[in-house]
């Protein structure tokens, strides 16, 4: 077997493959050998059909096989020996498409290798650390939020007319064409009129009704309406109100913190505390790991595969394409090419993410299994009721695992470039970190 370089310019490599006819022919050999003593075929014991009658019956498709294998085979041995490391699947192609059984195989493969990449040193990074403490002002607009939300809120008899954010008591009948349909009906149905939480213009028509009204609401059931019997269909709603209760804002007290888990207004006081310090910290941390990622793309240099940043800057064309043309679901539509500005994006993410692979795998980090299925869990949490055939979705799907699982790995390096890196802290307030998030946003 011979392998022969043809191609070496930058990360650019290409070589061609040679496996003789009597190699073939030997691992082909080999093969009905290793086959020959559990053959069965009519006129011969088990284990003695003559090689000449198997290598006739067997002899077209193990070529093949064996063609396949002395090419990778070849392919490995090369990659083991270079140290290359393809940045995606290598091309190959037979040159010699006429081949026939006797000849020599002739293959060329050709590959962008990923480039090699220098240590960096991580104390010589300067990054700030944004650390916001939660005032007393920020407990306190927590506090009023959570009293104003309906966990929270309570109601109490009024004798006017319903508004906005009151709750209407009351009996209802639904009927379309004058027929009461399954499910339309209800008996003292607590709704919070604006709450959303009924076919749209329903709670419109009971603004301004009054304790002992009785009136019928018109509506019109939505297009995509999941009952498809009722979908866009028009609907009388008979409505006799029971009561009508005003909203009231509970105390800041011991009894609402109760409602919310906690056993007392100071035991509330440091959850919030605590949870508002959280997000603080994670917000925090997005923005000194974007200065990290701003520094090593200006510290690091290396030559990029052409492949990846032409993939990269595809998909993102593709994507932008999309979020500006909502209506087009599918992807029936014109070819999107990449711009400067995208090719110059997909240069930074193919670049920092090879930098991050590489120094993620030379200090050995890794995603456990726990935290995988850990992963996997808060994923299944957004499909209540299919949970199993999640499970065994992600369980089939390889480059879902790998999706969930990168994200994770990349945040593991960064946390362990910011071991070692000058991390500064600087003390600042809740709108100065918040005008560092939203400068993200707009980079």
């Amino acid at each position: 077997m011979q392998v022969t370089e043809t191609l070496n310019e930058g990360l650019k490599r290409g070589y061609a493959i040679t496996v003789t006819a009597a190699e073939l022919d030997a691992k082909v050999e080999e093969k009905l050998k290793e086959a020959q003593p559990t053959v069965e075929m009519k006129g011969f014991r088990k284990g003695k059909v003559p090689m000449a009658l198997l290598r006739k019956q067997f002899g077209q498709r193990l070529i093949g096989e064996s063609m396949q294998e002395a090419i990778d085979g070849a392919l490995t041995s090369h990659l083991e020996t270079s140290g290359d490391r393809p940045a995606a699947q290598p091309e190959m192609k037979m040159t010699n498409e006429d081949w026939k059984e006797g000849d020599d195989v002739n293959v060329d493969v050709s590959y962008e290798k990923l480039p090699e990449i220098e240590d960096v040193d991580f104390s010589k990074i300067k990054l700030e650390r944004l650390v916001v403490k939660a005032d007393e002002d920020s407990i306190k607009e927590a506090l009023d939020n959570l009293a104003e939300s309906p966990q929270a809120v309570s109601y109490e008899p009024k004798k006017t007319q319903a508004k906005k954010d009151d709750q209407v008591v009351l009996d209802f009948v639904g009927k379309v064409d004058g027929e009461a349909f399954e499910g339309g009906a209800a008996e003292d149905y607590p709704l919070v009129l604006g709450s959303n939480s009924f076919i749209p213009g329903f709670e419109d028509g009971l603004l301004k009704v009054k304790e002992g009204d009785e009136k019928d609401v018109e509506v019109t059931f939505p297009e995509d309406y999941q009952a498809e019997n009722l979908a866009g269909k028009k609907a009388v709603f008979s409505c006799t109100i029971k009561s009508v209760n005003g909203p009231k804002k509970p105390k800041l007290d011991d009894e609402l913190a109760k409602k919310f888990g906690a056993e007392d207004l100071d035991g509330l006081k440091t959850q919030i505390t605590e949870r508002l310090e959280a997000e603080y910290t994670g917000a925090s941390r997005a923005v000194a790991k974007r200065a990290l990622l701003d520094a090593l793309d200006k510290k690091v240099k290396f030559d990029l595969p052409a492949s990846l940043v032409e993939a990269e800057a595809g998909q993102i064309a593709h994507q932008l394409w999309h979020e500006e043309n909502p209506d087009v679901e599918g992807h029936d539509h014109p070819d999107v090419k990449p711009t400067k500005e995208h090719n110059k994006l997909a240069e930074r993410r193919v670049k920092l993410g090879l930098l991050l692979a590489d120094i993620g795998q030379k200090a050995e980090v890794q995603v456990t299994d726990q935290e995988m299925t850990q992963a996997i869990m808060n994923q299944a949490r957004q499909y209540p009721g299919q949970e199993r055939q999640f499970f065994e979705f992600v369980q089939q799907n390889a480059q879902f695992r790998q999706q969930l699982q990168a994200p994770m790995f990349e945040d593991k390096v960064v946390d362990h470039i910011f071991e070692s890196a000058a991390m500064k802290d600087k003390a600042v307030s809740k709108d100065d970190l918040q005008k560092a998030v939203e400068k993200l946003e707009e980079e």
